[in-house]
């Protein structure tokens, strides 16, 4: 291999430059600046988010960012401008929105969609931006601050960290463009993990946040940020210039809340809008026996501070427990380790072996959430006279939400369960879903300084709360809309929403102490249109989660609600098009903006090498080989897809059929825990590129072996990766020269674990000459497409007791020409 030395006046250090980091000649990054203009008025906020996009390319663009929003944050407006001309978005069923979207830039318009994905992670596209040229996306919102201890938080997220990926790869085209691939657990994982630039990269982003507080009528004592550095002028906050999108910003205001009934009613409803808050009463909470499981995530993003402050925490927790309790401590990764058999008593001695065990529980491993909730649903069974408790002590970054909803959600939501969550950028919304399951609290701790303050209000949340079994009367509500009552905690001013059509008070009643108690309200007339806005996104959200639990049947009314209240949901998405052509057709390129390495992450030891937790989770500066085009989606335009310089982590490599051979990714050292590494499960067992097969695009072989010998000549092995590759073939808008050659090496490495296969090895060898000069590349095409048609339509031999059968778990789609019946429809988040 020839090395050209470059001259010293050709690679100038770059000022400010962290390892990695680097100028190219046509600029960064699309994403120039975010801008948040926050208006406080006592515990809500009006919010507006303006993103500027630059092209520095010669070719016109399509720029993808993925960012968080508060999680109970209600998205009500969306605005496109570029070259003078304002284009208002419409909110829309998502899949006319893609549709929509993408007709106007194969027309050559401009355009602009908003997606949610999570509660708190969103989804901007903006295509056909010409070269050199300036486009900002506004979004508008309003949220509701929540409220304990007299101080009420404005807390904005500002990056979405990497998120434990669980599962199996699924075939087909990826869902989004991230670099995480989709899973039977985390169908849509490459929507919500966004590359991470190299740790200290010059500032990419341009950050500017304003906060305006009025308290309202309330006096106001006294503002604080915690992690970042602010000035204060008259009442409005601005963030310190020079400051990144790596954690979350936290303004507490401290001020005296009060029990409020406010009413609004637009023109034109024939019911209005209330929103309730009630300061929790001077009575004892009544001290039940509790039976509690203590769950700590001890996963690789745990490590460094958080651990610690998760280890202070849980201790901390331990020692709220009295004689009269049982408890339970389960520390989990990939695997749970239990610190006792079954629930014990909570004696001087078992708390003191708790805190012990607690002492020496270190970060690894990857973040497997689900079976932990399980073991502790099972240790919970219902006894008469105690109280069921699940607290859990994480980062919540795991990106399986909805599986993780869908099979434990109900069982929990029959007890109490309490989050904490620790971290610079929490992932707050599936934390919160889960409180509020149970009834629970969810405490949310961004640094060691915060920790002593918030074990304090822990200590209380653990306890009873003072009064539960909650209902309204007085006033005409309409049915299903009234939000999640809960119970009231000490400190935690109880906060309800809702719609109704008569009354100018309402009385709630419950249980304190086991003896009724009940306050009345009277509402006061208030012209506040965030009120809608808020009730209607926590109305969606309970929607949601319980469409999530299983209620499929939900989506239409979902929908119908989104649209007629006009808050966005994952069921919607704003478009903006512009109406004017200013391009030929559909963008030429196409990036997704990479995001900051949250802060207080730290680097595993040693990188990580095996796993569906995408490696920027670990903050590593290794570069995963990824194939040279990804395809983009049935119906989409080609085009160069995220030819990003060599400053990122990492690039979007697309899912492999599931079971097949990962480009790169070997299945990690033996000694590193289950997955192999820290932060990463342990990949089941596939094919195997053989040591004479060809290694262009592969691992290099014995990083995996099989458990058994691979069959021979047994085409139902290797079908779903077959089924895979043809639809992919279909989907090439014009045959190109590179990917048939690499599809070349991927057939040849399938032949060869088949232990030799005539027709796989010949047509592997004519596609691996497709880089020839005079290659006829559309025969090549044409041919490849004819053999992989009949291969993948070949009956295969009826499985025996005794004989071997294709893995369950690694069924692929059938070919489009076998399928019988009416599709099923795609889920929500592939609609086009």
């Amino acid at each position: 291999m020839k090395i050209t030395s470059l001259e010293p006046a050709r690679c100038l250090p770059v000022p400010d430059a962290g390892f990695g980091a680097l100028v190219t000649g046509r600029g960064n990054l699309p994403l120039e600046s975010v801008d948040v203009a926050a208006d406080i008025s006592g515990l809500v906020a009006g919010v507006e988010v303006t993103q500027g996009f630059r092209n520095p390319y010669d070719v016109t663009l399509e720029a993808t960012y993925v960012f968080p929003l508060p999680e109970r944050a209600a998205v009500t407006g969306f605005r496109m401008e570029a070259d003078d001309r304002v284009v208002e978005g419409v909110l829309k069923e998502r899949g006319q929105a893609r549709a929509d979207y993408e007709r106007a830039l194969s027309e050559g318009r401009r355009a602009a969609i908003a997606e949610e994905d999570r509660p708190d992670v969103f989804t901007i596209r903006v295509g056909n931006i010409l070269p050199g040229e300036r486009v900002s996306v506004r979004l508008t919102m309003s949220q509701p601050l929540p409220y304990e201890d007299g101080a009420a938080t404005f807390r904005f997220p500002l990056v979405v960290a990497p998120r434990y990926v669980p599962g199996r790869p699924v075939d087909g085209p990826p869902a989004g463009a991230g670099t995480a691939p989709d899973t039977d657990a985390v169908p849509d994982a490459s929507r919500i993990s966004p590359p991470v630039l190299l740790p200290g990269f010059p500032d990419p982003v341009r950050l500017s946040l304003t906060a305006r507080v009025d308290g309202a009528g309330l006096e106001l004592r006294e503002l604080a940020s915690s992690l970042h550095v602010v000035e204060e002028d008259g009442g409005t906050v601005r963030l310190r210039p020079g400051e990144r999108l790596d954690r979350d910003f936290i303004l507490r205001m401290a001020f005296e809340a009060s029990t409020s009934l406010q009413l609004d009613r637009r023109d034109g409803d024939a019911a209005g809008t209330f929103a309730l808050t009630v300061v929790p009463p001077p009575v004892e909470a009544a001290r039940t026996p509790r039976d509690l499981v203590l769950l700590l995530d001890r996963s690789g993003s745990m490590g460094g501070w958080k651990m610690v402050a998760a280890r202070r925490a849980a201790a901390r927790i331990v020692d709220t427990l009295t004689a009269r309790d049982r408890f339970a401590v389960l520390a989990f990764d990939s695997v749970v380790e239990e610190a006792f058999e079954g629930l014990v008593e909570a004696s001087d001695r078992n708390r003191y072996r708790a805190v012990e065990h607690l002492a020496r529980v270190d970060a690894r491993g990857g973040t497997e959430l689900l079976d932990p909730l399980r073991r502790a649903v099972a240790l919970l069974s219902p006894e008469e006279g105690r109280e069921r408790v699940v607290v859990l002590v994480t980062d919540g970054q795991v990106g399986n939400e909805d599986q993780i909803l869908e099979q434990a959600g109900g069982a929990l939501s029959a007890m109490r369960v309490h989050a904490v969550g620790i971290d610079r950028a929490v992932n707050a919304g599936f934390l919160g879903r889960l409180a509020g399951l149970g009834a629970g609290r969810c405490e949310l701790v961004e640094s060691e300084d915060r920790l002593d303050a918030a074990m304090e209000q822990i200590h209380r949340r653990i306890g009873a709360p003072l009064v539960t079994d909650l209902s309204l009367k007085g006033l005409d509500v309409e049915p299903e809309t009234v939000t999640h009552l809960g119970s009231i905690f000490p400190g935690v001013p109880l906060r309800v929403y809702g719609r109704h059509r008569e009354g100018s008070s309402v009385t709630l009643g419950g249980l304190a102490g086991g003896a009724p108690w009940e306050e009345r309200v009277t509402g006061t007339p208030v012209d506040n249109p965030a009120l809608r806005a808020v009730w209607a996104r926590a109305h969606l959200r309970e929607l949601e989660d319980r469409y999530a639990m299983g209620e499929h049947d939900l989506e239409e009314r979902i929908v119908r609600t989104s649209l007629e209240y006009g808050v966005l949901c994952r069921f919607t998405a704003y478009v903006a098009v512009d109406s004017r052509q200013v391009a030929e057709g559909g963008p030429e390129h196409r990036v997704i903006q990479p995001v900051e390495p949250p802060s207080g992450w730290e680097p595993p030891s040693a990188p990580p090498v095996s796993g569906t937790f995408f490696a920027q989770a670990a903050m590593t500066a290794a570069v995963r080989p990824a194939p040279r085009m990804r395809l983009p989606e049935p119906g989409l335009p080609a085009g160069d897809d995220l030819d990003l310089p060599d400053f990122l982590d990492a690039g979007p490599a697309g899912p492999a059929p599931a079971g097949a051979p990962v480009p790169g990714r070997p299945a990690g050292p033996a000694g590193r825990g289950p997955g192999g590494g820290p932060g990463f499960p342990k990949q089941p067992a596939g094919p195997v590129v053989p040591p004479s097969a060809p290694k262009r695009g592969f691992a290099a072989p014995g990083f995996a072996r099989p458990s058994a010998p691979p069959p021979v000549n047994r085409l139902d092995a290797i079908r779903p990766q077959l089924v895979a590759e043809l639809e992919r073939l279909r989907a090439l808008p014009v045959p190109d020269p590179l990917y048939l050659a690499d599809l070349g090496s991927r057939l040849a490495a399938l032949a060869a674990y088949l232990g030799g296969h005539e027709e796989l090895a010949t047509l592997a060898r004519e596609l691996e000459a497709a880089e020839r000069p005079g290659t006829d590349l559309r025969a090549l095409h044409d041919g490849a497409v004819r053999l992989l048609t009949a291969l993948t339509r070949r009956t295969p031999p009826p499985t025996t007791p005794s004989g071997p059968a294709a893995p369950q778990d690694q069924e692929g789609p059938a070919a489009p020409q076998d399928q019988e019946g009416p599709p099923a429809r795609r889920p929500f988040w592939k609609r086009a």
